[in-house]
């Protein structure tokens, strides 16, 4: 695939849940080797539109594509070429971080004459080779991240799902994990897609943004779009979101949904 090959096309797609519209006829589309960032509060239909892409949910309406794959008439082969590193965490903390890798390496069908060298290289890719045989429940917040990241990568996938990949870590940690995500995407030209409330990490990392706000798309564009069609000098990511949804972030989000990711938080940190 050319670095102009649209990996993920999204058309119209929509999601209830009974009477409440999570997601509301949302349409994009990201190319190979794209960071693509979902910026938007808490409830804003972020984590529901992930769940359909990686086909953990079926669309009330509409359709997606993912890596030339339907996600309701081929979710398995969807699921084959997708990483997804969820926001809740995903190690197991009495298994090493090497047992970690070799049984997510076997769940995703990595040869087996294979697995021990893409263990391997992965630990070094990630720079935990060190700390191979040691239980993951010893680890920071940082290091449990990047081993996500590592067990979402292990089979080489065209496109990596991250929700909220950096809640709960501090400047240091986040800065060590988007390293990361950047050299996967150069290595292996994996098209990131990840949600984020983070205004400077969208501004930061992405090459495109969707602004998402009550289930819909405000705006897309890359992050010097979005900023130039407010018509204010020096404006601000932040000042695009206002701009375009008339709410600051920090104004969105539920009681339940505030107090889900400080518990993520608290477990990562």
């Amino acid at each position: 695939m050319s670095s102009d090959t649209q990996v993920i096309i999204a058309e119209n797609l929509v999601r209830k849940f009974g009477d409440l519209t999570a997601v509301d006829g949302i349409s994009f589309s990201i190319r190979q080797s794209e960071i693509f960032a979902f910026l938007g509060p808490n409830g804003a239909g972020k984590t529901t539109t992930i769940r359909m892409l990686i086909t953990l949910l079926s669309p009330s309406a509409g359709r997606a594509i993912v890596g030339g794959y339907d996600i309701v008439h081929k979710p398995a082969e969807v699921r084959r070429i997708i990483g997804y590193v969820p926001q809740m965490l995903s190690v197991d903390g009495t298994l090493t971080a090497k047992e970690n890798l070799m049984l997510m390496a076997q769940l995703y069908d990595v040869p087996a004459k294979e697995r021990k060298a893409r263990v391997s290289g992965t630990l070094e890719f990630l720079k935990l080779t060190d700390y191979a045989d040691s239980l993951v429940r010893t680890f920071s917040g940082g290091m449990i991240r990047k081993l996500e990241v590592g067990l979402a990568m292990i089979h080489h996938p065209k496109v990596l799902f991250l929700d909220e990949p950096t809640t709960g870590l501090d400047p240091i940690a986040k800065q060590n994990v988007w390293q990361h995500l950047r050299q996967l995407r150069d290595q292996f030209g994996t098209t990131i897609f990840f949600s984020t409330h983070n205004m400077d990490e969208a501004a930061e990392v992405s090459d495109n943004v969707a602004i998402m706000n009550k289930g819909k798309i405000a705006a897309i564009g890359s992050v010097a779009e979005l900023t130039a069609r407010t018509g204010a000098p020096d404006a601000t990511l932040e000042d695009s979101f206002l701009y375009f949804t008339g709410n600051s972030i920090a104004e969105t989000g539920s009681f339940r949904e505030i107090r889900r990711t400080r518990q993520t938080e608290r477990r990562l940190g």
